[in-house]
């Protein structure tokens, strides 16, 4: 059902005054429903319509039904992915420029969003929106989320009326000791499964709300922790994949790219090369293999739960006539993960295969091909770190079904929904400046034009990019103070896959960038780098006895 929204002449005075970072618009607007699905730690090419190998046809259906972005950007890992779509501030700039792990006491890394943010739901509850979150906040402070604690950057003080999940990035599918309902932390069953748990709640919120509010329009945020480590998963999910993936990693990345390349996804993308350090798969001996399908099997299994969940939402708004009216976008917030977790152990001495002791993740090999066809992992600048497929699925509006080469990024998402809402966005908030929104609404690709974005800057632990049009210009950190490793140029346009440098080719355009880059830097509360371990950054906690 669409719903009007009518702007008083009052309303009207107020936006002519407000800055050009706020909307002012005076119409009636067809508010519609929002559904903002975010996956943690899946690679670009692990859909199923990407030729994964792994079953999800509920997002496979909003894709075929629906826009896909083959040019958007995330943050490259958990915290700063989400402080940026929240605030729709590159995550410097909301103070969490790294994790919630630390605060480092001064701008830009403070371990948590800063007051002089809004989050998409404050924004859009100026509108009329109700507003709802399940799964994982991560953008609190740790010590912070424990009972008791200052709770003012949890998800009901920041503007969300209903909230089911995890406050911290981490704790497992099993038993997370930071479960949480409303304010209240609470502990899980004994048969608890956290995507199922996300699953059944966000159902149970959306029959809350059209049994109290059916005529109140509703922004919700369904953050998946799935496929995130460790490797848990049900075993009615695993048993579907027993030795699917048996071909091994050279295999499906092929596939994956024919696939890609065959929709026109990976247009003009050649694939990288594996990495030196990954074996080829012909070269394991069959217990190595065997070890290595396990791995594989229990991460398809986690994405398979989590797309039965969005399966139950797509159902559940096509049973209530909703599903025309409702925007659902489902995006990643994060390449696939490389880092290892638990010893490497052969085959036959694995227990508990995806349950609460498999204290595993599926590793480099794996999430080389989660990727396909960029490279590197989450927590790179590289297109594996920060690329991900944005499904927009609007029955309503979208007319023309497709892949578009619009390019974007999470910071985005702030100014889309308030010009689709019809939303104000404030210069003061309960007391506190707020900060310009900083990111490009992308309607108008949603109705088939697209537009420049311009550039898109990157950092995180020392590693640094910047995205502008066809150009990109990247560096792994350096292992020591200052930290800045040697620029590297791409032209994305021909290789995203960023297997050739052109930088002595195009010094002009490396130098333009560098500065672009450092400006941003500069403004943005991202120098000096830092790119210390994770030991050193947590006992850099102010707050913590352990200080460096």
């Amino acid at each position: 059902m669409k719903r009007l929204l009518l702007f008083s002449l009052l309303a009207f005075l107020v936006s002519c005054k407000t800055s050009k970072n706020e909307t002012t618009k005076n119409e009636k607007v067809s508010q519609p429903n929002i559904i903002l699905i975010m996956a943690d730690d899946m690679g670009f090419s692990d859909l199923g319509f990407m030729g994964s190998g792994i079953n999800t046809p509920n997002i496979d259906r909003l894709a075929n039904n629906g826009m896909v972005f083959n040019n958007f950007y995330n943050a490259g890992r958990c915290c700063p992915t989400r402080a940026t779509l929240l605030t729709g501030l590159y995550a410097h700039n909301a103070d969490l420029g790294w994790m919630t792990a630390s605060d480092f006491g001064r701008p830009g890394y403070r371990g948590a969003i800063s007051k002089n943010s809004v989050t998409i739901a404050q924004v859009l509850k100026s509108a009329g929106y109700a507003n709802y979150i399940t799964g994982k906040w991560h953008v609190t402070y740790d010590n912070n989320m424990t009972a008791n604690a200052d709770n003012s950057n949890w998800p009901l003080q920041r503007g969300f009326d209903d909230y089911y999940g995890i406050l911290a990035g981490g704790g497992g599918y099993y038993d997370p000791n930071t479960l949480t309902k409303g304010n209240e932390i609470i502990a899980p069953s004994d048969d608890f499964y956290l995507t199922e748990a996300i699953n059944t709640s966000t159902i149970d919120i959306l029959d809350k709300h059209y049994a109290t509010k059916k005529d109140q329009p509703y922004f919700f945020y369904v953050a998946h922790y799935a496929p995130h480590r460790p490797l848990h998963a049900l075993k009615e999910d695993i048993k579907k994949y027993k030795g699917k993936f048996s071909k091994g990693w050279d295999h499906f990345r092929k596939q994956r790219y024919d696939v890609m390349k065959k929709s026109s996804l990976a247009d003009a993308w050649a694939l990288s090369d594996r990495p030196k350090d990954i074996p080829a798969w012909d070269s394991l001996s069959d217990e190595e293999k065997a070890k290595w399908e396990v791995y594989m099997e229990v991460y398809a299994a986690q994405i398979d739960r989590m797309d039965q969940g969005i399966g139950q939402i797509v159902n559940y708004l096509e049973e209530k006539g909703e599903l025309d009216n409702t925007i659902i976008m489902f995006l990643s917030d994060n390449g696939g993960n490389a880092e290892p977790q638990g010893k490497d152990i052969p085959f036959d001495k694995m227990t508990d295969i995806g349950g609460k002791t498999f204290n595993q993740s599926y590793r480099k090999n794996w999430a080389n091909m989660s990727n396909t066809p960029f490279r590197l992992y989450k927590s790179s600048n590289h297109e594996g770190g920060i690329s991900t497929p944005l499904i927009v699925h609007w029955p309503e509006k979208i007319k023309q079904a497709g892949i578009t080469n619009q390019q974007g990024h999470v910071l985005d998402l702030m100014p889309t929904f308030m010009e689709l809402a019809g939303a104000n966005y404030p210069k003061n908030h309960e007391g506190n400046y707020i900060k310009p929104y900083q990111g490009k609404s992308f309607v108008s690709a949603l109705e088939g034009t697209s537009t420049e974005r311009g550039a898109m800057f990157f950092e995180h632990q020392a590693d640094r990019a910047i995205i502008d049009g066809q150009w990109k210009l990247v560096a792994l950190k350096a292992n020591k103070p200052p930290y800045k490793g040697k620029w590297k140029l791409y032209n994305l346009s021909k290789d995203r896959a960023e297997e050739h440098n052109l930088i002595d080719e195009y010094p002009e355009i490396a130098e333009k960038l560098k500065k672009q880059w450092n400006n941003w830097a500069t403004d943005n509360n991202v120098l000096p780098l830092d790119g210390r371990g994770w030991n050193k950054r947590v006992k850099s906690d102010i707050n913590s006895p352990q200080k460096i």
